[in-house]
């Protein structure tokens, strides 16, 4: 049951980040500047925080060369850096340091 209740509420923090992503001004692209694996989950550390628009609870789709890799959600926002946790994952693809992270949108 725990499962389905936190799926609904990354669905909901999508939605509603997504429609605001385009008044804060969130930037197009973010670098993937770390990756730190610890027991739990991978924390993924971002080149750019909150000063360039990213706010906490934004979904982001990772991409290298043109390929989806992931989608990761914005979990802790510093002035100029931020974190993220990995939402979902391409099989056999892992986030390397210098993949491109961007906000995802919902178009209307």
């Amino acid at each position: 049951m725990f499962p389905c209740r936190l799926h609904s509420i990354f669905l909901a923090l999508a939605v509603l980040t997504s429609l605001c992503a385009r008044d804060v001004g969130a930037p197009k692209v973010v670098e993937v500047v770390a990756v730190h694996p610890t027991r739990i989950a991978d924390l993924i550390v971002l080149g750019h925080g909150f000063d360039a628009g990213l706010r906490q609870g934004m979904v982001c789709r990772i991409t290298r060369g043109g390929a989806d890799i992931a989608d990761i959600i914005l979990v802790d926002l510093r002035t100029n850096c931020g974190s993220a946790l990995i939402v979902s994952l391409s099989p056999g693809q892992s986030i390397r340091r210098g993949d491109v992270a961007s906000v995802k949108v919902l178009k209307t």
